[in-house]
């Protein structure tokens, strides 16, 4: 029987002292804490850098090994979530996670700064960030209810930046980036007891319907030989790109030009705020219009806003304005993109599927990040990155147009 109007209903083999609602809280409280410090580790450039005499170039190859890292353990974290459950990667990564800002804390040189802050948050982000809650979600939660759920998931996400952001700055000016990192470690912790919540049963292939038991090899075979998901693949490359690139460079940016740095703390706060607009409002809406035609409009619109901003003197009222335009678009491809996924394969492999475009993703996060230090550090400028950034997100907003949203014909001797 479906769920009624405004009732959430778990799928059979959930507890059933895990509600829906609590499911969904829990799962938005482990995106606010996972995405939070990350977003606010931008402002830890100048700080770290004036204390050791780097370049913005040291500072943004560890970040973009971090980007790339957690994309490249995104697939095998989430394999190992759909196979075996998901409590177990996110204890593993939530400790990684905290163990790389300790060791960012006590990072001297570019080489511990690559251990800590690129690779172990890295990969802690691949096994405890909102992507497996979302997966956990689709599996978890009614289908009914997967867009406002996933909406919901993307907007703790973004609300975690606007309260690390200030928060962050907060810390550092009052106490040191060294004991910011310290209570930002401490806090993730807290993910440990709110992932059992988020428990998902071990895969049992015959528990499935004949169509979806399908092996690892062959979903991925699938996956790739279909046109849409290729093109899904290629057009969140550019979220990647902008999103890190703007994360980690904007604030110094602002600085470069005149802006105080708790304006920049609100910039980023302000981004984080209106994408939780932006992802509830795209949550909703992606049950009503086309994904793709959703996908489109946004990256379009971070083309044109991008823009705007770089076009203009920087004040500032024109630094918010551009933080709130943006954040409506920040995280906003998130819910349209794993819908997409789940809708073209279903939930069996969602985890390692959706792992796979966000490796994407994540190899735009990497070289938004490092070009974003080296072309500075070259020109003193970050103008050809932030140019490179419209380009990218005119043709994403091109790519996204022709995929189909229909679930692939998967014919029963496949199963097999």
């Amino acid at each position: 029987m479906a769920a009624s109007a405004g009732e959430l209903r778990p799928r059979p083999g959930v507890a059933n002292w895990r509600t829906p609602l609590l499911i969904i809280v829990c799962g938005c409280a482990i995106g606010l804490l996972s995405f939070g410090p990350r977003s606010a580790l931008g402002f830890f450039i100048q700080p770290m850098s004036r204390e050791f005499s780097w370049g913005r170039d040291v500072f943004g190859l560890a970040l973009a090994l971090q980007n790339l890292l957690w994309g490249l353990g995104q697939p095998v974290a989430g394999a190992i979530a759909d196979r075996f459950g998901v409590v177990r990667v996110m204890c593993v990564g939530t400790v990684l996670y905290a163990a790389g800002l300790l060791m960012m804390r006590y990072a001297a040189t570019p080489l511990s700064l690559d251990l800590g802050a690129g690779v172990l948050i890295g990969f802690g982000l691949s096994g405890c960030s909102f992507n497996l809650v979302l997966s956990a979600f689709s599996k978890l939660l009614p289908p009914e209810r997967h867009g406002i759920a996933l909406g919901a998931g993307t907007a703790a996400g973004s609300f975690g930046q606007f309260l690390f952001a200030p928060f962050g700055v907060a810390l550092i000016t009052g106490f040191g980036w060294q004991a910011a990192l310290t209570v930002f470690a401490c806090l993730m912790l807290l993910i440990l007891p709110l992932s059992l919540v988020l428990a998902t049963p071990p895969a049992a292939s015959t528990d499935l319907p004949v169509a979806d038991q399908q092996s690892f090899k062959t979903a991925l075979s699938e996956a790739f030989g279909h046109r849409s998901f290729v093109l899904l693949v290629l057009g969140f490359f550019t979220c990647g790109f902008q999103l890190a690139f703007i994360s980690v460079h904007l604030p110094a940016f602002l600085v470069d030009r005149g802006i105080a740095a708790q304006t920049g703390g609100w910039v980023m706060a302000s981004i984080g705020l209106f994408n939780i607009l932006g992802s509830l409002g795209v949550g909703w809406l992606q049950n009503r219009l086309p994904k793709r035609y959703i996908l489109s409009v946004i990256y379009l619109t971070r083309a044109i806003s991008i823009v705007a901003f770089i076009s203009f003197p920087i004040t500032a009222f024109s630094a918010i304005l551009f933080g709130a335009i943006t954040g409506l678009t920040w995280l906003s491809t998130v819910p349209p993109t794993s819908a997409l996924v789940g809708l073209m394969f279903g939930t069996r492999w969602f985890s390692t599927l959706y792992g796979f475009v966000f490796v994407s993703h994540q190899v735009g996060g990497f070289l938004g990040v490092w070009l974003g230090g080296v072309v500075f550090e070259r020109f003193g400028s970050y103008g050809p990155v932030w140019w490179l950034s419209v380009l990218f997100g005119l043709m994403s907003a091109l790519i996204n147009l022709p995929i189909v949203e229909a679930p692939v014909l998967r014919p029963v001797a496949q199963a097999a």
